[in-house]
Parts: structure tokens; sequence; C-alpha cells
């Protein structure tokens, strides 16, 4: 039986070492997934995720254990990234996305079990546009689209990881799906009347 979070918190902040990884083991993933939609660069994801790590792990004997482990972390991998990319100030819109980018969006569109090639193909090409429109909003807003529809998190969650009231995660995700929706029926993806 795995042991929970709070279980590996403890054994961590007691040295040990299988602890650490475990929880490593267990966020790394997730922690990477966000912070790839956040900065656009696999390598530079990778990177910020050790740091975050290291940033957490170094800041683990202060975590209120009855607190939500994953949010303390994504909050701090969040602002890592946040941080990072006003240091470098890059453009964070990809050229082009491959599939491999892009694999929880596509996962995530309904209609992938349908059996007509032509429905699944258009399925695809939506999702790689549904990336790329993703890749051109502001970073904050990314954020809010990654926790709220890839993460699954309840508003109050994401206000709580990102630091912000409430109604200005309200906000974002609001103005992100106006975005999205305006870059979208640019590119000429009408909604579907099914």
């Amino acid at each position: 039986m795995a042991l929970s979070d709070q279980e590996l918190i403890t054994a961590a902040n007691r040295g040990s070492e299988d602890a650490y990884r475990a929880l490593v083991e267990r966020y790394q993933q997730p922690v990477i997934g966000l912070l790839l939609r956040i900065v656009r660069d696999r390598a530079w994801a990778e990177d910020l995720a050790q740091e975050s790590f290291i940033k957490a792990f170094r800041a683990l004997g202060t975590f209120q254990i009855e607190r939500k482990f994953s949010s303390w972390l994504f909050k701090i991998a969040h602002n890592t990234a946040i941080d990072a990319l006003r240091r470098k100030r890059v453009d964070t819109v990809p050229l082009e996305t491959t599939d491999s980018d892009t694999p929880d969006l596509l996962n995530c569109l309904p209609g992938s079990d349908v059996e007509s090639p032509e429905t699944v193909l258009r399925g695809r090409d939506l999702g790689v546009a549904m990336a790329q429109a993703i890749g051109g909003l502001r970073p904050e807003y990314r954020s809010v689209i990654e926790f709220r529809f890839v993460q699954g998190m309840a508003y109050d969650e994401i206000a709580e990881i990102m630091d912000l009231p409430l109604g200005t995660v309200k906000t974002h995700l609001h103005r992100a799906r106006k975005s999205l929706a305006r870059t979208l029926t640019e590119q000429g993806w009408e909604p579907s009347a099914d």
C-alpha cells in the first residue's frame, strides 16, 4: 500500500531519501506538464521542475501538514515558471506544435472514440489548433486553463496556488476562454451544432 503524502512528508522531514524520491516520482509528471504548458519548452520545463522540487524540499519543514501537498507544490512550480518568464522575457508562442507537445489536449477532446477517420482527424487538428491558441495566451491565462481543465482543480484551489483573489481567477478564465474562442473562430473553427 502506498504511503500518503502526509506520511511521506513526515518521513522526508526526518531525513528519508526514499520519501523524497517517492514524492518526486508521484508529482514529477504533473509538475512538468504544468510547466510545459506555461513555458512551452520541454527542456526548460524539466529544468524548472527540478528547481521547483529543490525549492519545495528546502521549504518542506514549513509545509502545513493539514494542507494539500499538490496545491502547495503546484504553487511553487507556477511561481518558479512565472519568475523565469519574467527573467527571460521570451515569446512563449510556438511556431509549430507537434502531437507530442499536446498529448493531454488531444486525449481530452470529445469524440476520440468515434469510428469515422474524418472525425478523428478533425479532432486531432482541433487539438493542435487549441494547443497553439493556448500557447498564444498570457502565461497567467495558460495557467488558469491548465489548472481548471487539465488538472480539474476548483476555482478556490486555483486562487490559492496562483495567490490571486477568487474573482481574478474567474476573470482570467473568462478572458482566456473568450480569447481562445476568438482565435479558433478566426482560424475557421466553428462551434459544433451537435
